[in-house]
């Protein structure tokens, strides 16, 4: 077994994810009347509304924490244009079509900075939205902009989080055990990053900083 992701990351990986997933519940519940019942489930509107803001705000402070731990291995190279030419192969499961790829392939990688600055156009927006009282009157258009923006981040960033979720859980079976407790075979390993377990084959078992 290699150690794919240290103790810090994971910790990081569900931290971050439970602020978004409340926030994601309580924000179509507040947005519309069709999903209330997730609020009145999570502890009724006002539990909602007081929340939805303070959890955005820990959402984007830990993307921060992300971004200090994996902005390093966020960088796109040759190898992961190649991979996204052959997206395609990738996700009909021709994998052998496939470039080898580091330690996130570019679809990953993608994902993370969907999610990142979404993170941050969700709380500028945000924030507009939840002290209106302090836009001046003549930037009432303001207000108007930030709902749009908000809207558009919420929409964008929900659709990567479907996305990640479902390749994880069924299109790339170990992805999710190798989040929990840190560990793939080298098989896993040498199958979907190929690049990366190369480097790390011949330094022993810890995963990369």
């Amino acid at each position: 077994m290699i150690e794919r992701y240290t103790f810090p990351e994971r910790l990081c990986h569900w931290v971050t994810g439970a602020f978004y997933s409340y926030c994601l519940a309580t924000g179509i519940a507040l947005y519309t009347p069709h999903l209330f019942w997730i609020a009145v489930v999570l502890g009724g509107g006002p539990a909602s509304r007081f929340w939805h803001p303070i959890l955005g705000v820990s959402f984007a402070a830990a993307a921060l924490w992300m971004h200090r731990i994996w902005r390093k291995d966020m960088g796109f190279s040759a190898a992961d244009r190649d991979w996204l030419n052959k997206a395609g192969d990738y996700a009909t499961n021709h994998d052998e079509a496939v470039p080898p790829q580091d330690r996130f392939n570019a679809g990953q990688k993608v994902f993370y900075w969907v999610m990142f600055y979404g993170a941050w156009l969700l709380l500028l927006s945000g924030v507009v939205m939840w002290f209106p009282e302090y836009v001046p009157r003549g930037m009432a258009w303001l207000r108007g902009l930030a709902i749009l923006v908000h809207e558009s981040a919420a929409l964008l960033t929900i659709g990567a989080f479907i996305v990640h979720v479902y390749m994880g859980v069924f299109m790339v079976p170990g992805s999710v055990e190798a989040i929990v407790n840190g560990e793939v075979s080298a098989n896993w390993g040498r199958s979907h990053h190929r690049l990366w377990f190369e480097r790390v084959a011949g330094k022993g078992t810890a995963a990369p900083r």
